[in-house]
């Protein structure tokens, strides 16, 4: 079984390398939070970087930062629970840059609801951006880098699926399935004869957007420096999205060039 491995961040990646010059890159959930953070590092680190969300606005802020020329950075309008959304997505890239070596599945909605509680409606939303997203991409990324021999894939899932949390079934339930999916995954790449890695990171609590829309937030709001849950938190923090960010680069990277199925767990220890 792969290690489950626990990591407690320090301080946040700062782009000093070149860890992933000319690597063509396709990051979803890239207009905000961790996805945003792991584009942006991405490119510093000498990626072409893709970046995939729905939300136009986040993602032009996010290529502006990036800077640089404009065939270092594609802006694509990506639902990830499309099909063909995907096909389009990859294609471009491969028409860009000549072919896929990191993609990066961050894209990933919240919502709040007990199992007896939660309607199929929304139960069925949220797993069909944050698992269906996550597969549909994996499976195209592995599609297209097989023939290549070779690739990164990089699921961000969440403490949340390590740990039970009562009233977050739905979102609890899909990202406990990326980690399973992503060694699934992992073992078939490697079955396959290439040089694919899969791995997934497992964040805990980060300072995103997406608390704005769970029950938490106005606890969490009340504390200007995001440390509402630090009596029960050893590294008493959330983490800044740029930490998270930094881990998916070394997983991305040569570096990690014989880690894959590995699920890393980067929480400041909320799971010890």
């Amino acid at each position: 079984m792969p290690h489950i491995v626990r990591c407690m961040t320090t301080s946040s990646g700062s782009g000093s390398g070149r860890r992933l010059l000319g690597r063509g890159v396709l990051v979803t959930g890239a207009a905000s939070g961790v996805g945003r953070a792991a584009a942006i590092l991405m490119a510093r680190e000498g990626a072409r970087v893709a970046l995939g969300d729905v939300d136009a606005d986040g993602l032009r802020r996010a290529r502006e930062e990036i800077g640089g020329e404009p065939a270092d950075a594609l802006e694509l309008a990506l639902d990830v629970t499309s099909e063909n959304a995907w096909r389009e997505a990859i294609a471009r890239v491969e028409e860009a840059w000549g072919g896929l070596d990191v993609l990066v599945n961050c894209a990933a909605i919240p919502d709040d609801g007990p199992v007896a509680e939660i309607p199929l409606s929304r139960w069925s939303r949220v797993l069909s951006v944050n698992l269906d997203g996550t597969f549909l991409g994996t499976a195209a990324a592995m599609r297209a880098m097989i023939p290549r021999g070779r690739g990164a894939i990089v699921n961000v899932s969440s403490i949340s699926g390590i740990k039970a949390h009562a009233g977050s079934s739905a979102y609890s339930v899909s990202k406990a399935a990326i980690i399973h999916l992503t060694r699934l995954a992992a073992r078939e790449c490697a079955e396959a004869g290439a040089a694919v890695r899969v791995n997934c990171v497992v964040p805990g609590g980060v300072k995103t957007p997406m608390w704005e829309r769970t029950d938490m937030w106005p606890d969490i709001a009340a504390s200007p420096e995001w440390n509402a849950p630090r009596d029960a938190h050893p590294a008493r923090r959330f983490a800044e999205p740029e930490e998270i960010a930094g881990t998916i680069v070394f997983l991305a990277s040569d570096e990690a060039s014989y880690v894959s199925g590995t699920v890393l767990v980067v929480d400041g220890g909320a799971t010890l």
